[in-house]
């Protein structure tokens, strides 16, 4: 019984020393208990919020630099890709009207103008621009079937500009520029090939079309891979 008296003697004491606590801190500070109370409870509302948005931003920059990485995989995956296509599988042809000819292969030499090049006009072609293989390169054909400017693709060739014509380019011949003889004999000859009329051409050609051209970014790749195979 004695115990019992003793711990809520105690029990008591206690509580009157908290409130005389609370009393004095309200008497200095002017804050109520409950102000007190709303205090801690604020702050800790603000806590969490704060833990919640340092949780979301996290999440979503860890999302980001996932993504990031899948769009750079994504990307060098699909220049690899286009990289490794020829014209042919990368572009489809067949959209476009066609032609059977008979191609032939031609040089600015002796052999196939009579021109050798001490002449003023060697590698001139009858539209004035100069004879050039790449991945737009000039070609010779009957104006009348296939007028100056006009855009043929020549499968195993590429693409050919129509700028020149010839004493026997008539009806649907065309002649395929070479840089050298040997490459007409090795990489051509004279073939019967089904051609792919990509743009009639409206009578003239410069140099600064066929540079534009040649010069298109988009198709920088598949130039370079003519090139890398010319050299």
């Amino acid at each position: 019984m004695n115990k019992l008296n003793t711990i809520t003697r105690r029990s008591v004491l206690s509580v009157l020393f908290v409130l005389a606590l609370f009393t004095t801190f309200q008497s200095f500070s002017g804050v109520e208990a409950k102000d007190l109370s709303d205090w801690f409870e604020d702050n800790r509302e603000r806590a969490q919020a704060v833990e919640e948005n340092s949780t979301r931003n996290i999440g979503l920059f860890a999302k980001f630099l996932q993504f990031a990485g899948v769009e750079k995989t994504l990307i060098s995956s699909s220049e690899e890709v286009e990289s490794s296509l020829t014209l042919e599988e990368a572009i489809d042809f067949s959209k476009y009207p066609s032609r059977t000819v008979v191609a032939t292969g031609y040089t600015a030499g002796v052999e196939s103008t009579g021109k050798d090049s001490s002449h003023p006009q060697y590698g001139i072609t009858y539209s004035g621009v100069k004879v050039k293989r790449d991945l737009y390169s000039t070609i010779a054909a009957d104006l009348n079937v296939f007028p100056l400017g006009t855009v043929l693709f020549i499968p195993d060739y590429g693409y050919g500009v129509v700028a020149d014509k010839g004493g026997a380019i008539k009806g649907n011949k065309i002649d395929l520029y070479y840089d050298t003889v040997a490459d007409v004999y090795e990489k051509w000859g004279k073939r019967t090939v089904e051609v792919y009329v990509i743009e009639m051409g409206n009578g003239k050609l410069t140099e600064e079309v066929l540079a534009m051209k040649n010069e298109d970014e988009s198709m920088q790749v598949f130039r370079q891979q003519y090139i890398g195979k010319k050299s």
